[in-house]
């Protein structure tokens, strides 16, 4: 099981996240700017807490399942996500968030791709924009052929607002697309982030390299990932 990661950024600042487990249960990650705490029910992980640091507010998100696939996410005063399985294996869903009138509104809709257990591609539209204005946003994942050291985690593939961190190998390769149209004028842009790993001999990830990692001040830049078990 994985029990720490330490992040390095190209100036030497480094960060340390803890995760601890009861069996292969995840009990909580600790990082330097937020604690997470899981709560499992019948093998299936129904609630997280999240404290933030920085601000020391909390965060609770529960989960909520049929048959063992999830169909909602629901931050209480804040969003919800709805989620539809497919016949085709697609996941469609909704995001809607609760206004200061605790009133639900759409903010977006879409669907969430899978292959060979790896998350690869989230398709959204957004519902909030301006009148006349389509937008869309994408983001595909290609992956490498080792294992992602949470995959064997109870439940964690489960929650499906954590994105390629359920998928069962690592990824290599993001792309992230967006679109406005508008009077029949599209613009768009895309960005490509990269890591490149370095594995043990269980093929399990030992170290990561990345130019474009994403920090959390929003900037991106160099970081050096080292994982420990």
């Amino acid at each position: 099981m994985l029990k720490k990661i330490v992040a390095t950024s190209a100036d030497g600042i480094f960060a340390t996240t803890l995760f601890t487990y009861n069996g292969n249960k995840i009990v909580s990650i600790d990082g330097i700017q937020k604690h997470v705490d899981f709560t499992y029910t019948d093998g299936l992980i129904s609630k997280t807490v999240t404290l933030n640091k920085i601000n020391q507010l909390l965060e609770t998100i529960e989960y909520t399942y049929v048959a063992g696939e999830l169909i909602r996410t629901k931050s209480p005063n804040n969003y919800i996500i709805n989620y539809i399985h497919n016949s085709d294996k697609t996941i469609s869903y909704e995001k809607l968030a609760i206004n200061s009138a605790y009133k639900e509104v759409k903010m977006y809709h879409g669907i969430l791709y899978f292959q060979n257990e790896n998350f690869i591609k989230d398709e959204r539209i957004l519902d909030n924009a301006a009148v006349g204005v389509t937008s869309s946003y994408s983001i595909s994942f290609d992956y490498d052929s080792k294992h992602n050291p949470l995959f064997n985690v109870l439940g964690y593939k489960k929650i499906l607002d954590y994105n390629e961190a359920i998928s069962s190998n690592n990824s290599l390769i993001s792309t992230v697309i967006i679109s406005t149209t508008k009077d029949e004028q599209i613009a768009s842009s895309a960005k490509f982030y990269k890591s490149s790993f370095t594995y043990d001999l269980e093929n399990y990830p030992t170290e990561q390299v990345s130019e474009t990692a994403l920090f959390a001040n929003g900037n991106r830049g160099y970081q050096k990932t080292e994982y420990f078990y």
